[in-house]
C-alpha cells in the first residue's frame, strides 16, 4: 500500500508513523466558509526524522512536509470494480494493476448525511477491527477502521438542471465488433436519448483509425429520430486511435458550446488505443486549451470484457472528469439513466481532501488506495495543483486503518475537503473531526451496516491485489459477511459483491468459477 500524503514516517507498506509530540499544521476552516490563502508551494513544515521502533517503520530524513497529513484527490470513478466483477464472471481473476480501492468502495451507498447548500457535507466514524491478524502477521486488536464520508446535495428534478451539450466520442474499431461493446453502446445511446431534455444538445463523433463526424451539436428537440438513426448506424471498422477521436470531440464541443449549459465529452471505448497517441499525457496535451478555457469535462465510459482501464482512468483524470464501466443493459440503464444528472452537473472543481491525525492519540495510519490520485500535502489550499470533479448526489468515501496509541483518548483526525465553486471559481472548505470516543465499537458486531459494506469492499480489493491490511478476513468470510449485509441493507448491488467475492474465493482456491465453495475455518453463516 502506498500513502497518498507525502511527508516523514513512511514505512514501505505506506502506513505511516507519528513520531512523538505535538506539531499543529494549517488550521482549515468550516462551515462551508471561503478558505483561507493558498499556501505558498515549498513552505510546508519539516517532520522530524526517526519513527516508531516496535512497528520497524522509520521516517524517510530531510522530509519537508509534515508526517502527520493525508492529502488527495476526489476521485467518484467506479470502472475499476464494474471491470473486476465483469472478469471473475468470464471466469478470470482482475490483474492487481487494474484494481483501485477507492473505486470499490465508492461503488456503493453509504447513507451520508447530505449538505443543504451546493457544497460537502463531511462525516467521520469508524470502529475498532478486532482481534485477529493482518498487516503482514501484526496483531489487529489496536487497529481501527476510520471513514471518511463525503457528500454531494442530490440533483434537483431533471427539469431544474442547467441544459447539457454532450459530445459522444464512440470507438468503432474492430475490436468493439464482440458482443457487449458496440451494440451495448448504441443500446446506451438510445437510451439517453430518450431521456434528455428538449433543450438538451448532442453531437457524435466516432473514430477508428481515423475519426469522423456523424452529427454536429444538435438540439434535442425535434431531432431524437434523427440522433437514434446516427448512433443506429455506427458499425465497427478498424483500428483504434483514441487520440483522433478525442481531438475530434473537443473540437466538436468547443464548436457547439454553449454558455450556461454543462458541456462535457464522453468517451465510450475499449480504451484499446493501438494508432497515433497512445499515452494519456500526450492526447490530454492537445486538447489542453480547450479543456481549460471552455471548461469542457470528460466523461469516460468502458467497455468489453478486455478494456484498457488504467488508461481510460488516467486520460478522464487529467480530463478533469471520471469514469464508470458497462457490462450490460443494466448497468447502461443505472448510468444513463438513474444517474444521468450526476454525471452531468458538477458541484465542485478541483476537490481535494486532507487529513490530519493526531499524535497524541494516533500511533500509525493506512489510506486504502487513492495511490493514483496523491496531493502533495503543502498543495492542498495550492488551487492551481488539480483535484477531482464531483457531481450531484455522489458521495467520496476514504477509509483508514489507524492505530491508536495504548489508552489513548481524545480527537483523532480532522478531515477537511477544499473544493472550487464551479461558477465563481471561489474556493470553499468543510471540516469534520473523529475522537476516540466514537470508534469504541467493534466493526463486525457493531449495527453500522454501510461502514461494514465499505470494509468488505476495501477488504476484497486488497485481496486481489494482494495486500496486508490489518484484521483481513478472509475470501471465504468476507463473501458470507457480504451476503449477510444484502440481507440486512436489502441492496442488491451489496448481493453482487457477495457473488463477485465468491467467484474470487473459488478461482483463487483453484475451483471453478461456478463451483460451489467449501466451508472454510472461521467462515461465518
Amino acid at each position: 500500500m502506498v500513502l497518498t500524503a507525502c511527508g516523514g514516517g513512511s514505512g514501505s507498506d505506506g502506513t505511516r508513523d507519528l513520531s512523538s509530540g505535538s506539531r499543529k499544521g494549517q488550521g482549515p476552516t468550516g462551515g462551508g466558509q471561503p478558505a483561507p490563502d493558498a499556501l505558498a508551494p515549498g513552505t510546508g513544515r519539516s517532520a522530524p526524522p526517526g519513527g516508531d521502533a516496535e512497528s520497524g517503520a522509520f521516517a524517510e530524513p530531510d522530509v519537508k512536509a509534515p508526517d502527520y497529513l493525508s492529502t488527495f484527490a476526489l476521485d467518484v470513478d467506479t470502472a475499476s470494480y464494474g471491470y473486476a466483477r465483469r472478469t471473475l464472471g468470464d471466469g478470470r481473476l482482475p490483474d492487481a494493476q487494474d484494481v483501485r480501492p477507492e473505486e470499490f468502495v465508492n461503488s456503493f451507498r453509504q447513507g451520508y448525511e447530505r449538505p443543504r447548500g451546493n457544497g460537502f457535507s463531511v462525516n467521520v466514524d469508524g470502529a475498532r477491527i478486532g482481534s485477529g491478524t493482518g498487516g503482514g502477521g501484526t496483531g489487529a486488536s489496536d487497529w481501527s477502521l476510520v471513514r471518511v464520508g463525503l457528500a454531494t446535495r442530490t440533483a434537483p428534478p431533471a427539469s431544474e438542471r442547467p441544459p447539457a451539450a454532450l459530445t459522444f466520442v464512440v470507438d468503432i474499431s474492430g475490436s468493439m465488433a464482440e458482443t457487449g461493446r458496440l451494440d451495448l453502446v448504441r443500446k446506451s445511446l438510445t437510451l439517453l436519448t430518450e431521456e434528455l431534455r428538449d433543450d438538451d444538445s448532442l453531437s457524435l463523433v466516432t473514430f477508428s483509425n481515423e475519426a469522423e463526424t456523424r452529427l454536429p451539436m444538435t438540439r434535442v428537440k425535434g431531432n431524437r429520430n434523427r440522433i437514434k438513426h446516427a448512433v443506429a448506424e455506427m458499425e465497427p471498422a478498424r483500428s483504434t486511435n483514441v487520440e483522433a477521436g478525442v481531438t475530434r470531440g473537443y473540437e466538436e464541443s468547443v464548436e457547439g458550446h454553449r454558455e450556461g449549459a454543462t458541456n462535457r465529452v464522453v468517451l465510450l471505448s475499449d480504451a484499446l488505443a493501438n494508432t497515433g497517441d497512445t499515452e494519456a499525457e500526450g492526447i490530454l496535451e492537445r486538447i489542453d486549451s480547450a479543456r481549460r478555457e471552455y471548461g469542457i469535462t470528460l466523461f469516460g465510459v468502458g467497455v468489453g470484457s478486455d478494456y484498457g482501464d488504467a488508461f481510460m482512468e488516467q486520460l478522464t483524470n487529467k480530463g478533469d472528469g471520471n469514469t464508470t464501466y458497462v457490462g450490460d443493459e443494466t448497468q447502461a440503464r443505472k448510468v444513463f439513466v438513474d444517474q444521468l444528472p450526476a454525471h452531468l452537473e458538477i458541484r465542485a472543481r478541483d476537490a481535494k481532501a486532507q487529513v490530519a491525525f493526531e499524535r497524541k492519540t494516533v500511533k500509525q495510519f493506512r489510506l486504502i488506495g487513492y495511490e493514483n490520485r496523491k496531493v502533495a500535502d503543502e498543495d492542498f489550499r495550492n488551487d492551481g495543483v488539480d483535484g477531482g470533479e464531483v457531481g450531484p448526489g455522489h458521495t467520496v468515501t476514504a477509509l483508514y486503518a489507524v492505530r491508536l496509541r495504548e489508552g489513548a483518548s481524545g480527537t483523532v483526525a480532522r478531515a477537511t475537503v477544499r473544493w472550487l465553486d464551479p461558477k465563481t471559481r471561489k474556493a470553499r472548505e468543510e471540516s469534520g473531526t473523529v475522537t476516540t470516543g466514537a470508534l469504541d465499537g467493534t466493526l463486525w458486531g457493531g449495527g453500522n451496516d454501510r461502514l461494514q459494506v465499505a470494509a468488505v469492499a476495501a477488504y476484497f480489493a486488497d485481496h486481489l491485489r494482494g495486500g496486508d491490511l490489518p484484521g483481513a478476513p478472509g475470501l471465504g468470510e468476507l463473501a458470507s459477511r457480504a451476503s449477510g449485509l444484502a440481507e440486512a441493507t436489502e441492496d442488491s448491488a451489496v448481493e453482487k459483491l457477495a457473488t463477485a467475492i465468491g467467484q474470487a474465493d473459488r478461482l483463487q482456491r483453484g475451483a471453478g468459477p461456478d463451483d460451489a465453495p467449501e466451508p472454510s475455518e472461521g467462515e461465518i453463516g
